[in-house]
């Protein structure tokens, strides 16, 4: 009896071990990447403004969002030069992306 108590526990110490391993985001909406991924990115000059409540401005070079799922390799180059966005207003939004996969 006791070598079958053993036995179970041995077993379920070791199952983990063997398990497959994925990659997981704590955030549901997070980004899955299986391969291999490079990212430049370049900004130069890059301002972002807002004014009001809920507004967003935002300058990005080179980026992955939200809700993204890349298989494969990815490779991306990215440059901004003197790039400004400015959001004024209720609930407005203004954004300057190069080089961005995804999301909102």
């Amino acid at each position: 009896m006791r070598l079958i108590t053993l036995l179970a526990t041995a077993t379920m110490m070791v199952s983990p071990v063997f398990s497959q391993q994925s990659q997981r985001s704590s955030n549901p909406d997070g980004v899955q990447i299986q391969g291999n991924t490079e990212i430049k990115a370049d900004q130069k000059d890059a301002n972002a403004l807002t004014s009001g409540e809920g507004n967003t401005a935002s300058n990005v070079a080179g980026g992955i969002k939200g809700s993204t799922q890349i298989q494969g390799n990815t490779k991306i180059s990215a440059s901004q030069k003197g790039a400004t966005a400015v959001a004024t207003g209720k609930d407005n939004k203004a954004s300057n992306e190069a080089g961005v996969i995804g999301g909102q």
